[in-house]
């Protein structure tokens, strides 16, 4: 079966029904979940990172407790327990089994959780009959197939950490795509100053952390026109970067020391060169795919070594709102950053969209003007706005359909885990 062979792939301007849609996405988390094993998907590797079972759990959760619970009168849960196992971080909903401990929820087993997806999925589907598009909840279901797809990403991120940890170093899959990336020559492309307008226009489905629409000061400034790559990255290695204070901020150094970082999560240096652990299981290193999984702090160092800087995320999103949303996706079946070149010739900008998300020089705070959802889906994304850094793009792991100019990712700056990559940005 193709890895993506559910994706509901859409035109945006005549976006599929919610029905559809729903369904498309649900199915496809199931199609992530199937070369996985019980224990698989049961395991956790670190605090950060969630079980399998937990991602397809929670996400039918949020349908249940969302959707269903506030659309049905006197709605009985369907398995009460669960709304405390698989509550996430809404402390408006109730209790929340602790993060760190998701990996010990050995009952519900993964089929009582499968047959739990199948029983909201049938009453979603009786809901859909009443439902007028509009609606709001209609708007609260766009969100929880949104939701659901950030979610299959982090199925596979952290199932890569999972996976990273054994010795035998297994693959995910034997079958997915793997070509080499041919070299191009890095460039630079100039983008005016002046009165730049940022966020999304809401007039598709957005997030509420990318609005208001508003307006932003802009000096000129210069940004590569692909991401930096793994041959630019060893480079900085060879060079002492992992080693040299002066490049790094006070709290990236103290990483650097405190977690012995000596190059980018799942590099390998084995038999005198460098391997990869893939999603694809050990592999050699692609040259000129872009670097991944590196943390904030390492992409700030390796900008200054560099002579650059990072750009600051509304600098990328003005270079980006050209740029088609075309690149290395989920259902390109690669699962790592490389192979074909994608881009525009309009912008001259490339792999803007997909392969690695790009960090930014930008803390994630809210827009002027910004007024979180109303109820407990505010506690979506305004409760984070505090010692985090901006992300653009999409990952080789992200749904094509899921992304835009406008959408703002966030992590904190140490965490490697993440397709996380680095482009380059600089004054003019």
């Amino acid at each position: 079966m193709s890895l993506n062979q559910t994706v509901l792939r859409t035109d945006p301007v005549q976006p599929a029904p919610a029905q559809d849609r729903y369904h498309a996405v649900r199915a496809q988390s199931l199609l992530l979940l199937s070369p996985l094993s019980a224990e698989d998907a049961q395991a956790q590797s670190m605090p950060f990172a969630s079980p399998s079972k937990w991602h397809l759990a929670h996400t039918t959760w949020f349908f249940e407790t969302f959707v269903l619970a506030q659309a049905i009168p006197n709605y009985q849960w369907l398995k009460p327990h669960y709304q405390v196992l698989f509550n996430s971080y809404y402390n408006s909903v109730g209790p929340q089994h602790p993060r760190p401990r998701r990996g010990l929820i050995t009952r519900p087993t993964l089929d009582e959780v499968i047959e739990y997806r199948q029983r909201v999925d049938e009453a979603m589907t009786l809901l859909f009959d009443q439902t007028g598009p509009g609606s709001e909840l209609s708007q609260v279901i766009d969100i929880g197939i949104n939701h659901e797809q950030q979610h299959q990403e982090l199925m596979l991120t952290d199932l890569k950490h999972l996976l990273s940890f054994n010795p035998l170093y297994p693959a995910y899959r034997d079958d997915l795509e793997c070509s080499s990336t041919t070299h191009q020559h890095l460039n630079w492309c100039h983008f005016p100053g002046g009165l730049k307008t940022i966020g999304a226009d809401e007039k598709q489905f957005c997030f509420d952390n990318e609005t208001p629409r508003h307006q932003v000061q802009l000096i000129p400034f210069a940004i590569a026109d692909r991401p930096v790559t793994n041959a630019e990255f060893m480079e900085f290695i060879d060079d002492g970067g992992y080693r040299n204070a002066t490049l790094w901020l006070s709290d990236g150094w103290d990483q650097v020391r405190q977690q012995h970082w000596e190059a980018p999560l799942y590099w390998r240096y084995l038999d005198g060169q460098w391997m990869q652990f893939t999603l694809s299981g050990l592999q050699s290193i692609d040259s000129h795919a872009p670097v991944c999984h590196i943390s904030f702090y390492e992409a700030q160092a390796y900008a200054t070594w560099a002579g650059a800087r990072l750009p600051l995320e509304a600098e990328w999103e003005v270079a980006a709102a050209d740029v088609p949303v075309d690149g290395n996706f989920v259902h390109c079946r690669r699962l790592h950053p490389g192979g074909e070149l994608t881009g525009s010739s309009n912008s001259q900008l490339y792999r803007m969209f997909g392969d690695v998300w790009e960090w930014t020089g930008s803390p994630y705070t809210a827009y002027p003007g910004y007024r979180p959802t109303a109820g407990a889906l505010g506690e979506y994304n305004g409760k984070f706005m505090c010692n985090q850094l901006v992300l653009r793009g999409g990952s080789c792991v992200s749904p094509a359909d899921h992304l835009r100019a406008s959408y703002r990712n966030f992590f904190q700056p140490e965490l490697r885990w993440q397709f996380s990559g680095v482009r380059l940005a600089r004054d003019v």
